[in-house]
C-alpha cells in the first residue's frame, strides 16, 4: 500500500540538478527551423553592441591549465554514459550561431573549459568540466582538502583520480561543502569510500541548516519541480545549436549515482575561523542567499576568496523557473558586500563552484561590486517601480537593468533574468496580485481561451494574424495571441504548429539558458508531445535515508486526496524503537498531519517498526505489509487504519502535460 507513495515525492529530492542532466541519448530533434530574418538581425545587433572586445574572461578561464584527460566521456560501473563534454564539441569552431543569443553562446563557450587547472602554485587546483560544478583541491600538511565534491559518484571518482595522476596522489583530509544544492554535495561517495565515511576519521564540513535543506527544499512539490525543471534545463532538447548549449554556470549535470552524507561538523556561527590540515580558514554562512544553507570561505594567509555559488560568471536566479522558494536578493547582495569589505579588498584570487576564477585584487573588487550591486539595484529598482504603481504582471517589462551594468560581462542574464527575477522580487514583497479585483478570481486559462478566440472571430482570424505577427518579427505579440487559441482548441495542429514557431524564435533571441531552454521545451513538446520518459527519477538511497520520519509522513500527506479522506478520521501512533521516534499520525477533516514526541492514548492502531527497518519501505525495496509479515513491524488496534489511508492515495504522474494538447 505505502509502497506507492515514496517514488515521485520522495525521490524528487534532489530532482532540480539530475532532471538537467543529458545522457548518451538525446531527443531527437524534429522539425527544426532555422533563425528567421528578424532573428539573424537581433543577434547581429547585439554583436555589434555588446562588448565582446572584453576577452579577460577568455585569459583567466585559459589561466594556469595543466592538462586535459585523453578522454571526453565518463561511464559508470555498467557501461552506461554519465557525462559527455565532447557533445557541446561544436561550441570551439569559432562560428558566429545565429540560433544562439551571442552572449550566451561566449558563455557556452568559455564553459567548455575540461580538464585540471593551478589556482594558486603549489597550493590550489581545480577539476573543471567533469560536471555542472568544479572540484576544487587545496593540498594541506597531509592530503587534499576538497571544497564540493560534483554531483554523481562516477564524475567525481573521475576528477579525483585525474588530479592525482597529473599531481601525485594524496589522501582526501577533509570535504567542505559549500552549500546544501546537490552538485556540490552528490559525488561524496566517489572521493571517500564507505569504510572511511563509516569511521567519520575524514572530517564533513558543511554550514549550518545543511541537511535540512539538502533533502527539504524538493521534496514537498518534487513531482511538479521535476516536470518544470525539465524544461528549464532542457531535459527534453537535443544538445546543439539548435537545442540545449549551455547552463550558464556549466554545461549540464552528469547522470550517474548521487550519495548524500552527512557533515560530520557544521559551521554554526556568522564567522567561524578553523584550521583544517594546517590550512587557516575563516568561514562565513551566508544562508538565504543562492541557497538556503551556503557559506563562502577566506584563507587568510593565501589571499583567497571562495564565493561558493554567490559570485558565479552570471546573475543567479532569485526565482528558479523549476519552482522554489524566492530568495532574498537584497540579503544576497548584502552577504557579497560583507564579503568585500571583509576579504575582497584584500584578496589576490576569488574563485568560486562554478566557472573560472579571478585574479588580481583590482579585477575581483570589480566583480563583487557588479554582482553586490546587480542584485541590490533589482531589489531595489522593483521595489522603485512597484511603490509607484506598477505591478507583478507589469514588472518584467518596465523593470531595466542600468546600462553600466549591462556592459559588465560577469552580471550578464545567463541562469537568472531580469523578467523571471524582477517578478519574483515583486512577489516576495507583494505577493502575486497586481491589486486588480479581477485577478483575484481569474479563470483558468482552458476557461477563459474560448472567449477570448469567440471574440476575436475565430481560430481562423487568429492564425491568420498570429502568422501576420510571426512573419513581422513581433513574436512576443503572435504568441499572446496564438497561446489563446491553443488553450481553447489542445488538437487544432495548426495553432499548435504556429505557437511552436514563435516559441522557437524567442527561445534562439533570449541569453537566459533558463528562458531559452523552456521555450525551446515547450516547441519540442507541442511538435512532438511530450516524451515518454525524461529521466526524472533522481533520487539515491542517501537522499530518502536522510529523510526524517516525520518528512517522509509530510510527503505522504501530499498525496492524499481531500475528496476521498473526507470523512475518515483515524489516530496512529508510529514508533521507531531503535532511535526513540514516536509521532502520531491523524488524519481528520480530509487531512493527514503529524506530530514528533508524542503518542495518543486514544489512537486507533499503533505501529512499531525499528527506523532501519523503515527505510527499506521508504525506498520501496519492502512494503508495510511484508515487514508485518516478517515480524520486523507490529500493528496493534484497527488495522484497517493503513487500508484506509492507502484507499485515499493519488500516484502523482511525472510527466503531466505542460503545454495544452501534447499528450
Amino acid at each position: 500500500m505505502i509502497k506507492s507513495i515514496a517514488k515521485a515525492a520522495l525521490a524528487a529530492a534532489l530532482v532540480n540538478f539530475a532532471a538537467c542532466a543529458e545522457d548518451s541519448q538525446p531527443v531527437a530533434a524534429t522539425d527544426i527551423n532555422p533563425p528567421s530574418t528578424h532573428t539573424i538581425a537581433h543577434q547581429q545587433a547585439l554583436r555589434d553592441s555588446l562588448p565582446l572586445d572584453d576577452q579577460r574572461d577568455f585569459d583567466e578561464q585559459r589561466r594556469g591549465f595543466i592538462a586535459a584527460p585523453g578522454y571526453r566521456k565518463i561511464y559508470d560501473e555498467s557501461g552506461d554514459l554519465v557525462w559527455n563534454i565532447g557533445q557541446y564539441d561544436f561550441l570551439l569552431t569559432g562560428e558566429d550561431l545565429d540560433s544562439i543569443h551571442p552572449s550566451l553562446q561566449r558563455q557556452a563557450t568559455l564553459n567548455m573549459n575540461y580538464g585540471l587547472y593551478e589556482v594558486v602554485p603549489g597550493k590550489i587546483y581545480q577539476v573543471r568540466g567533469f560536471d555542472l560544478s568544479n572540484m576544487t583541491l587545496i593540498r594541506g600538511d597531509t592530503g587534499w582538502i576538497l571544497f564540493d565534491v560534483l554531483l554523481v559518484k562516477e564524475t567525481a571518482a573521475a576528477a579525483l583520480e585525474f588530479a592525482n595522476a597529473e599531481l601525485g596522489e594524496l589522501p582526501v583530509v577533509a570535504v567542505i561543502y559549500s552549500h546544501s544544492h546537490a552538485d556540490h554535495f552528490g559525488g561524496i561517495r566517489g572521493v571517500l569510500d564507505e569504510e572511511t565515511i563509516e569511521s567519520e576519521t575524514v572530517p564533513i564540513i558543511a554550514p549550518r541548516g545543511f541537511m535540512e535543506n539538502a533533502i527539504a527544499e524538493n521534496v514537498y512539490a518534487g513531482n511538479a519541480m521535476a516536470r518544470r525543471a525539465s524544461y528549464q534545463y532542457g531535459r527534453v532538447l537535443p544538445v546543439g545549436p539548435f537545442g540545449q548549449v549551455d547552463s550558464a554556470i556549466g554545461k549540464a549535470t552528469a547522470s550517474g549515482t548521487l550519495g548524500l552524507v552527512a557533515p560530520t561538523q557544521v559551521i554554526e556561527k556568522d564567522f567561524e575561523k578553523h584550521t583544517v590540515d594546517g590550512v587557516r580558514m575563516v568561514f562565513q554562512n551566508t544562508p538565504g542567499t543562492e541557497a538556503p544553507a551556503e557559506m563562502n570561505t577566506w584563507f587568510p594567509d593565501l589571499k583567497v576568496f571562495w564565493a561558493a555559488e554567490n559570485i558565479t560568471a552570471t546573475i543567479h536566479n532569485v526565482y528558479t523557473l523549476r519552482g522554489a522558494l524566492v530568495r532574498d536578493a537584497l540579503k544576497w547582495s548584502k552577504g557579497i558586500n560583507d564579503a568585500l569589505y571583509r576579504f575582497g579588498v584584500e584578496a589576490d584570487v576569488m574563485l568560486a563552484s562554478h566557472n573560472w576564477p579571478r585574479w588580481g585584487n583590482k579585477r575581483i573588487q570589480e566583480v563583487m561590486r557588479a554582482q553586490r550591486d546587480a542584485y541590490a539595484n533589482l531589489n531595489n529598482q522593483v521595489l522603485h517601480l512597484a511603490n509607484q504603481g506598477v505591478t507583478i504582471n507589469e514588472i518584467h517589462n518596465q523593470y531595466k537593468v542600468p546600462e553600466s551594468l549591462q556592459r559588465q560581462w560577469s552580471v550578464r542574464q545567463y541562469h537568472g533574468s531580469e523578467f523571471h527575477n524582477s517578478r519574483a522580487v515583486m512577489n516576495r514583497y507583494l505577493g502575486y496580485w497586481d491589486g486588480n479585483p479581477a485577478t483575484l478570481t481569474p479563470l483558468s486559462p482552458a476557461e477563459s481561451a474560448p472567449l477570448y478566440v469567440e471574440m476575436m472571430g475565430g481560430a481562423d482570424s487568429i492564425l491568420r494574424k498570429g502568422r501576420s505577427l510571426y512573419e513581422a518579427g513581433e513574436y512576443r505579440h503572435a504568441m499572446e495571441i496564438v497561446n489563446k487559441l491553443v488553450y481553447a482548441e489542445p488538437q487544432n495542429k495548426h495553432a499548435k504548429s504556429l505557437l511552436a514557431d514563435v516559441f522557437e524564435q524567442l527561445g534562439y533571441q533570449y541569453e537566459s539558458a533558463s528562458l531559452r531552454n523552456s521555450f525551446l521545451s515547450a516547441t519540442h513538446e507541442l511538435r512532438n508531445g511530450v516524451a515518454p520518459a525524461l529521466g526524472l527519477e533522481t533520487g539515491g538511497p542517501d537522499a530518502i535515508k536522510a529523510l526524517t520520519t516525520s518528512q517522509w509522513w509530510d510527503a505522504i500527506a501530499i498525496r492524499v486526496d481531500s475528496s476521498k479522506a473526507d470523512g475518515i478520521n483515524f489516530k496512529l501512533n508510529f514508533v521507531t524503537p531503535d532511535n526513540g521516534d514516536k509521532l502520531v499520525v491523524e488524519m481528520s477533516n480530509g487531512t493527514l498531519t503529524n506530530i514528533v514526541g508524542f503518542t495518543a492514548p486514544d489512537a486507533d492502531a499503533t505501529l512499531t517498526i525499528n527506523r532501519a527497518d523503515l527505510v527499506p519501505v521508504m525506498m520501496q525495496l519492502e512494503t508495510f505489509a511484508t515487514q508485518l509479515q516478517a515480524g520486523k513491524a507490529t500493528l496493534s488496534g484497527n488495522a484497517l487504519v493503513l487500508a484506509q489511508l492507502g484507499s485515499t492515495l493519488v500516484a502523482f504522474d511525472p510527466l503531466f502535460e505542460v503545454m495544452p494538447g501534447t499528450r
